[in-house]
């Protein structure tokens, strides 16, 4: 048999269950072999002067409660959460439902050697399967702590002391199975122990506090819970990794709900890459709830950060009103070496937004509809503040296309009389071996950027059916032609309609473009994208059109700009900042020029 398994673990009638304190899969393996084996007596890895306090967390599952205590040595007070997810609680409570007793085996003599132990990420467990990962830690497993022969021996002087005709299954931590093993061939002595613990309390957590306070963090608790059918000896697996896809989930929708902004695909999966780095940078395979938010926060922004903290807190089970005191703890109160990460929350929301007493709110409308738009009133038009940003943006764009292309076209060759446009440094690097120095030389681009379409969403969903070409008021004002949400669905003053573009064309010089939305000219573009697209080529008037997409354009535009003498630049827009994307991608919709002046008190 294998040193991991089950039957490997078993000695006449103790059966050994090695576990990783506070995990889910081990706490999942805890319940499946208990509910299979069926021992008359459980006996588990937890300070005997603790079980009265376990016993009151227990009849409160699945709420949540933490047992505090006074530690005389350190002045200072013991935390200990009572998990839905900790091996040791699950096997407390599939013991109870079986009607087997349970023994506390802990005496209590001294530091659990196990509560600093680094083992290697659980989710292991679940891939390769208990055994597997049990087997592996006990082979290559460091020297014991200090300390855990001494506590071995404690546990194996309480499991000599249960009934002799009982069959035991012993819930014990990975770390001192093999002290315990080793101890139970010896008899041994009662050892020097605490009576009982000062201070000890039995508290309710706040249900704001749980993602700080837990090992695993609350979601993933609620969705364990919710997978485990009372008596079933095979329960439903909670996999670790799917459990963060729908926490991602839930929280994109709850951002999208309250920022109006839409998260692109491009960006979860550079999140669900940039996660499996931080993971692998600590050496874990999954990364933990402080990842996850802070690659939340750096691909999109900090109101997504809090959304997804906010849905990893989500523990439905858990009240602030309880027949217990309800304590708010905080991590640096509960654990050593925290992380801390600070979000900067931007919603138009009045009620999540802390202001201060008598700072006047934003205006609000009377009466329904009393600010929807009139479009036959005056004539259309954009709000000029953004018009800078858009052009500044687009001008922006119109350099990078250009220094892309130069990029693509640069010649490199040794160094012999002129440095050219300067060394380039990866090349000498690679050729160091010929002891020779390697330069760079741009070649010169002709043409200039005609025009710019910027791609937010390809609509596949048909969620953008605003469609408009504006003309440039003056000189330096390109004529657009976008497609977008309609304003006329969320207004935020009189007359003023807040949008969001799901695509945009930019081209200069002014007052040349007509309705791009009904030319028949651009018949043969098959999405949205595709028609802004054909516009630009059309109505650029230099060499250069840049595109930027999420995906480039198919391959027969490049054949359509041959023909008319444009060249396609194709500029991903994964390469673009979101914080920068994000700023542009809102627009304000007036009904009249005489809006502008009241629009800046209604428009954020």
């Amino acid at each position: 048999m294998l040193p991991g398994s089950a039957d490997g673990l078993r000695r006449g009638r103790f059966l050994y269950l090695p576990v990783v304190p506070g995990r889910l899969e081990f706490a999942e393996h805890a319940r499946r072999l208990i509910l299979t084996e069926r021992p008359d007596l459980v006996a588990v890895e937890l300070p005997v002067t603790l079980e009265g306090a376990y016993r009151r967390a227990l009849e409160r599952l699945p709420e949540l409660s933490v047992i505090v205590y006074e530690d005389g040595r350190q002045d200072r007070a013991v935390y200990v959460p009572v998990e839905v997810t900790d091996p040791f609680v699950e096997a407390l409570r599939t013991a109870g439902e079986i009607g087997a007793p349970v023994v506390f085996v802990d005496p209590d003599a001294g530091e659990r050697p196990h509560l600093d132990e680094d083992y290697p990420d659980t989710y292991a467990a679940q891939r390769l399967g208990i055994e597997a990962y049990v087997q592996a830690y006990r082979r290559h497993r460091p020297g014991r702590a200090p300390g855990t022969t001494a506590f071995a021996e404690g546990i194996a002087w309480k499991l000599q002391g249960t009934d002799p005709r009982a069959r035991v299954l012993v819930v014990v931590g990975l770390n001192v199975v093999d002290a315990v093993l080793e101890a139970m061939e010896r008899p041994h002595a009662q050892p020097l122990r605490h009576v009982k613990r000062a201070g000890l309390k039995t508290l309710n957590l706040h249900p704001e506090c749980l993602a700080e306070a837990l090992t695993e963090y609350p979601f993933l608790q609620a969705a364990y819970e919710k997978a485990r059918p009372a008596g079933d000896p095979a329960p439903a697996r909670t996999d670790r990794q799917r459990a963060q896809f729908r926490l991602y989930a839930e929280a994109e929708a709850e951002y999208e709900k309250n920022t109006g902004e839409k998260i692109a695909v491009w960006q979860r999966r550079l999140w669900a890459r940039y996660t499996r780095n931080l993971a692998l940078t600590q050496r874990q395979l999954v990364a933990g709830l402080f990842d996850l938010t802070v690659a939340a926060r750096s691909l999109v922004d900090d109101n997504f950060a809090w959304e997804l903290w906010q849905k990893a807190n989500a523990y439905p089970f858990q009240k602030a009103a309880s027949d217990l005191m309800t304590v708010h703890v905080s991590g640096e109160e509960m654990w050593l070496q925290t992380k801390r990460i600070l979000l900067r929350r931007r919603l138009p929301r009045k009620k999540a937004r802390l202001r201060p007493v008598g700072l006047r709110g934003r205006k609000k409308e009377d009466y329904p509809g009393e600010w929807k738009l009139s479009p036959g009133r005056w004539t259309l038009c954009s709000y000029p503040p953004e018009d800078l940003v858009i052009e500044n943006y687009g001008n922006f764009l119109k350099k990078k296309g250009k220094s892309i292309l130069s990029e693509e076209r640069a010649r490199v060759e040794p160094f012999t009389t002129s440095l050219l446009d300067g060394v380039d440094l990866r090349e000498t690097i690679r050729n160091w071996q010929q002891g020779k120095i390697w330069v760079r030389a741009f070649r010169k681009i002709s043409g200039e950027v005609g025009a710019v379409v910027l791609i937010f969403d390809e609509d596949r969903q048909g969620r953008y059916d605003y469609c408009m070409t504006w003309l440039g008021e003056h000189q330096n004002e390109s004529d657009m032609s976008f497609y977008a949400t309609d304003p006329a669905s969320h207004p935020v003053g009189p007359g003023i309609g807040r949008a969001e573009y799901g695509g945009l064309l930019l081209s200069l010089p002014p007052l040349r473009m007509t309705d791009v939305w009904t030319d028949s000219d651009y018949a043969f573009a098959e999405s949205k994208p595709e028609r802004l697209l054909l516009a630009a080529l059309d109505y650029s008037l230099e060499k250069l059109v840049v595109y930027v997409a999420a995906r480039p354009p198919r391959s027969i535009f490049r054949s359509i700009a041959g023909r008319l003498g444009r060249q396609i630049v194709y500029l991903p827009i994964g390469q673009l900042s979101p914080v920068a994307l994000k700023k542009v991608r809102v627009l304000h919709v007036l009904d009249g020029h005489d809006r502008r002046a009241i629009a800046r008190d209604h428009i954020w």
